[in-house]
């Protein structure tokens, strides 16, 4: 039977759908480590953590390497390509669950809830409740979004159509953008969103994206969502903008070192929301992205290419190693 190893567990219908389909075993832990020791046996790695380099020409039966959801970050593409390893992904399943953690995220802040909750138990009723004085209303205002794919498609459905917001979207594809959406440059929306939320992917064209010079233009008390990938932030500069009190708060689900430090000085702070990289992941989208899995790795072990291919220059090093035509 073909092995399919998992870095992480996966939703209960999921495990049973690739037991089904070969011997499915997951790693006993998230790890470089864990992943070189216990995975070289693999047909198919199913990816929710960073895998090493080296595993992909150190795992000699492995087809395919299928990302539990859409990001790429985790799996070093040359590596795999050399090898003959194809990638595939899961675009979109999570894109709505991502969203929505946009949205309830901002509000909070808006209505000051890290320093309400904390007031509340330490300070009492009087003390927490001042704050709703200087609450905002998330209704009317202006969202910049960086980066229309999926995720930001989905929260320009939500902020528009639900709360009436502007919004202002930094695109490459500025054709393609969906009625009621402006088109705009990362300055003007920086200078003009009350939340400034990132979706974009990390590439070199975003790694460092915003720094002190960015967060200088935004308003004094807008809000900056990080649901992309931790690098795309100066988290140095973002903590001078914090501690200043330069912008009104940020949302980070992402971090340059995951998982964060204990020590991390974001912890400190009451105008942050702080979450465990988890924006995407609720029950209803482990079942999607796990579905979405599924899907890809029946049809590679049945020879075919996967829907999402990501690294088509591997299919005919793959063909040689398995000898295998192309299907359909």
């Amino acid at each position: 039977m073909p092995q399919i190893f998992s870095t992480h567990s996966l939703h209960p219908q999921v495990t049973a759908d690739l037991q089904a389909a070969g011997e499915f075993r997951v790693a006993s832990a998230p790890t470089a480590e864990a992943i070189m020791a216990e995975g070289l046996q693999a047909d198919i790695v199913v990816v929710r953590a960073p895998i090493p380099q080296a595993y992909f020409a150190a795992a000699g039966k492995l087809r395919a390497a299928v990302r539990h959801g859409a990001g790429l970050d985790m799996i070093p593409l040359d590596a795999a390509t050399g090898a003959g390893v194809l990638v595939a992904n899961v675009p979109g399943a999570n894109s709505v669950t991502v969203a929505e953690h946009c949205i309830w995220s901002a509000l909070a802040l808006l209505r000051r809830y890290p320093e309400v909750s904390a007031d509340l138990r330490s300070s009492g009723w009087a003390v927490a409740r001042a704050h709703s004085d200087l609450g905002r209303e998330l209704s009317g205002r202006t969202i910049g979004i960086v980066g229309m794919g999926n995720v930001g498609t989905a929260l320009f459905r939500i902020a528009h159509g639900g709360f009436g917001m502007k919004v202002l979207a930094v695109t490459s594809r500025p054709k393609a953008l969906p009625d009621g959406a402006e088109a705009s440059d990362l300055r003007h929306a920086l200078t003009h969103s009350d939340v400034v939320v990132l979706a974009c992917p990390l590439n070199d064209s975003t790694r460092g994206l915003i720094g002190a010079g960015e967060l200088a233009l935004m308003r004094p008390g807008a809000v900056l969502v990080n649901v992309s990938r931790g690098p795309v932030v100066d988290e140095h500069a973002l903590l001078d903008a914090l501690q200043a009190d330069a912008i009104g708060g940020a949302v980070l689900d992402v971090f340059d070192r995951q998982p964060l430090p204990g020590e991390h000085p974001f912890l400190s702070l009451r105008n942050v929301i702080l979450t465990p990289h988890m924006a995407g992941i609720t029950e209803e989208s482990m079942l999607r992205m796990g579905q979405g899995v599924v899907t890809e790795t029946r049809r590679i072990l049945a020879g075919d290419k996967p829907l999402n291919f990501c690294n088509q220059a591997a299919w005919p090093k793959y063909q040689t190693r398995f000898g295998e035509r192309i299907s359909g």
